[in-house]
């Protein structure tokens, strides 16, 4: 896998036949790396060790329900009260940041409705912060740190 705009970290990594499998401290399994999560396991990585965000409120691929469709997103990050703070869609650092890919973060976003949105294939990240009622989106220069969300 490719070196990424993100901090290294000590991952564990094992192959069995034909396939390379990486850990996932939050689900506590080894899953199949795939360029997708290979930027997914750094992003949480450094969501964890450098901007303060606690372990558990990290939840990796969870299951949405998007125009009747079951979909699923990369990372939400919960607040204490249990809303969904912040979504992170991920994608593989081959893969563009394009109007087609923010569309699908703000899009799964209408129903998430978190404060957060960042769009990341490892090399690039953005952020925007949400205000509903308002109706609009801020783009930010960073990732909030977990004490400033």
């Amino acid at each position: 896998m490719e070196a990424l705009n993100l901090p290294a970290f000590a991952f564990k990594v094992k192959q069995e036949k034909d396939k390379f499998w990486i850990f996932d401290g939050i689900r506590r399994k080894y899953l199949v790396l795939t360029p997708e999560e290979w930027v997914r396991q750094h992003f949480i990585h450094y969501l964890i060790q450098y901007l303060n965000y606690p372990k558990g409120l990290i939840s990796p691929e969870r299951g949405i329900i998007y125009n009747s469709l079951a979909k699923r997103t990369d990372i939400c990050v919960f607040d204490t009260t249990g809303q969904v703070s912040m979504l992170i869609e991920c994608k593989a650092s081959s893969v563009k940041i394009t109007e087609a890919t923010i569309h699908q973060a703000t899009t799964y976003n209408k129903n998430i409705r978190a404060k957060y949105v960042v769009l990341t294939n490892g090399l690039e990240h953005y952020c925007w912060q949400v205000d509903f009622e308002k109706s609009i989106t801020i783009p930010l220069v960073g990732i909030p740190d977990y004490q400033n969300l």
